[in-house]
C-alpha cells in the first residue's frame, strides 16, 4: 500500500482525556462544530476558535482512578440524533456515581485448560457481586440552549471495571437506530463467557429504536435481555456478538450500501479490525424465545467476532515465557473446544496487527482506540480507507501512539495495513493516542492525544486535526 505521511494541527489543548470526538450542527447554527467528550464527564465544543462547555456531568460520574489512576469507566459514549438540528436529542453512556461494588471475582482471572472449573465459571449473586452500573440516557437541548435529561433508556450492571466500550454510541445511517457497543464485562479472557451468551447484554453490538422506545423513565438495572420489560425488549435487536471491547463502529457509504467497520481490542496477541456489509440482526424477543424453547435462533447472516474463543484470526491463547529460553514464548490455546466450535461461523478480520512485530514497516501495538472510515480527498492515499489508532507503540521511547490504515478488498479477503507517518513533534512528553473521530461526511479526521494513561492526571489532552 501507499506510504502516507500526514500532519497534525492542534485544535484544542489542556483538556481532560478526550474519549469521544464527534461533529454536529447546533440548532440555529450554520456550520458543524467539533464536540469533545472527556472521560471525566465534560462535553466541550469548538465555537469561533474557543473551547466552550456544552454539558458538564462530572457529578454524575463514578469516582475514577481510585486504583492507581488508570480507569476504563466514565463518560464513554455520545451520539447526536440524526435530526438533532430540529429535535435537539442526544444520547450519553456513562458510569454512574455511587454505584461502586466489590466486583464479580475476588482475584484476576486466567483460564487453566487443565482445570475445567476455570473454563465454566458463572456470574452468580449479580445484585451484590458487580463493579458498577452504566447508564444510557436520552437528553434534549432545550430552546433556551440548556441541555436537560429526558429519560434513561438502559441501566447495565457490569461485573468488572474494564471493557465497557468507548465511543460506544453511534447512529446507523442505514437504519436510523442508535447503535450501542458493549464490552464483554471486563477482567481478562471473559471469565463468564458473556460475549457468546445470546441473552447477555455484554459483548454485543445492539440497535435501539429510540423512536419506538416506551415511556419508561426508570428501567430496571439488568445484565440480561430477558430481565428487561417486554416493551423495551421489542425495541432492541442484536447485530453481533463475540465482542471483547470495541472503540465504536464506523459506517462508510459505498454506492447504495454501507460498509460497517468495527475493531475488537485484543487480549495478548493481536488487535483486529473487522468489516461487513450484509448482516441480519436478531430481535431480542427472538433470542429470548429461542432460549425459552431451548433451541437455536435463526442466526443466518448474524455476525460473530469469535471472542472469547478467538482473538482475531487466532485461537485465544495463554502466553508464558519459556523457561529454557527467555527470548521465546509458549502459547497455549485457552479455550480449545470453544475455538473448534466457532471455527467456521465467526467473521474473519479485515486486518490485524500484533502486539509484538519486529518488521521494520509495522509496529507492535498495545490497544486499539479508534476505527474510522475516511472519504476525504485532501489526503489522497487515504481516500476510501479505514483509519485506525493504537494507544501506544510497544517499546517506543518516549511513548508514541500509532496511526495506520487499510482498505476493503473487492473479494472480501483479509488485507495488510500500512503505518501512517506523522511529522508532528511531541517533544519529550508521552503521546498516547486515545481516540479517533471524523466530521459528518467523513472528509476530516480528528485525533485525541493524552500525555498520560491516568484519568487522574488532568488537563494533559490535545485534539488534533489530521491534515495533509
Amino acid at each position: 500500500m501507499t506510504k502516507v505521511k500526514v500532519g497534525l494541527r492542534p485544535i484544542a489543548s489542556n483538556i481532560n482525556l478526550p474519549t469521544v470526538l464527534k461533529t454536529t450542527i447546533l440548532p440555529g447554527d450554520s456550520m458543524e462544530r467539533l464536540f469533545i467528550a472527556t472521560q471525566v464527564g465534560e462535553i466541550l465544543y469548538i465555537g469561533n476558535g474557543l473551547i466552550r462547555t456544552f454539558l458538564d456531568i462530572r457529578p454524575r460520574i463514578l469516582k475514577l482512578g481510585s486504583s492507581g489512576g488508570y480507569d476504563e469507566r466514565g463518560l464513554l459514549g455520545l451520539a447526536f440524533h440524526p435530526t438533532f438540528y430540529n429535535n435537539g436529542l442526544f444520547y450519553l453512556h456513562y458510569s454512574v456515581a455511587g454505584t461502586q461494588g466489590p466486583g464479580a471475582l475476588p482475584d484476576s482471572f486466567k483460564p487453566d485448560p487443565c482445570d475445567p472449573r476455570t473454563l465454566n465459571l458463572r456470574w452468580i449473586n449479580r445484585e451484590t457481586q458487580y463493579d458498577h452500573i452504566d447508564t444510557i440516557e436520552e437528553w434534549i437541548l432545550q430552546s433556551n440552549g440548556q441541555p436537560q435529561k429526558r429519560r434513561t433508556l438502559l441501566n447495565l450492571r457490569r461485573p468488572f471495571s474494564n471493557h465497557n466500550g468507548v465511543n460506544s454510541l453511534n447512529f446507523s445511517p442505514e437504519t436510523g437506530k442508535l447503535v450501542l457497543t458493549t464490552g464483554d464485562g471486563g477482567s481478562g479472557y471473559d471469565p463468564f463467557n458473556l460475549s457468546q451468551d445470546d441473552l447477555e447484554i455484554a459483548g454485543k453490538i445492539i440497535e435501539l429504536d429510540v423512536g419506538k422506545y416506551p415511556p419508561i423513565h426508570h428501567p430496571p438495572i439488568v445484565t440480561r435481555f430477558n430481565e428487561l420489560p417486554a416493551s423495551i425488549q421489542e425495541t432492541l435487536t442484536v447485530i453481533a456478538k463475540g465482542v471483547r471491547n470495541m472503540p465504536g463502529i464506523s459506517f462508510q457509504r459505498l454506492y447504495n450500501q454501507y460498509i460497517k467497520y468495527a475493531g475488537n481490542v485484543g487480549q495478548d496477541l493481536v488487535e483486529s479490525i473487522f468489516s461487513f456489509v450484509h448482516y441480519k440482526p436478531i430481535p431480542v424477543t427472538q433470542l429470548i424465545q429461542a432460549s425459552f424453547m431451548n433451541s437455536e435462533p435463526d442466526n443466518k447472516g448474524f455476525i460473530n467476532f469469535g471472542w472469547r474463543a478467538w482473538e482475531g484470526s487466532f485461537p485465544a491463547s495463554i502466553i508464558r515465557r519459556c523457561t529454557e529460553n527467555s527470548t521465546l514464548d509458549e502459547k497455549t490455546i485457552a479455550f480449545y473446544n470453544e475455538a473448534v466450535t466457532l471455527s467456521g461461523s465467526r467473521l474473519q478480520p479485515l486486518t490485524s496487527y500484533f502486539h509484538r512485530d519486529i518488521r521494520p514497516d509495522k509496529f507492535g501495538g498495545t490497544a486499539l482506540t479508534g476505527v474510522q472510515a475516511y472519504m476525504g480527498r485532501s489526503i489522497p492515499g487515504l481516500t476510501g480507507s479505514v483509519v485506525f489508532t493504537d494507544l501506544a507503540r510497544k517499546g517506543s521511547q518516549p511513548v508514541r501512539g500509532a496511526l495506520a490504515y487499510t482498505f476493503v478488498r473487492p473479494n472480501g479477503q483479509q488485507n495488510d495495513f500500512s503505518v501512517i507517518q506523522t511529522n508532528y513533534d511531541f517533544g519529550s512528553q508521552p503521546a498516547y493516542y486515545v481516540s479517533l473521530g471524523s466530521n459528518l461526511n467523513q472528509t476530516r479526521l480528528y485525533l485525541g492525544v493524552y500525555n498520560s494513561v491516568k484519568v487522574t492526571d488532568f488537563n494533559q489532552g490535545t485534539v488534533y486535526e489530521i491534515v495533509p
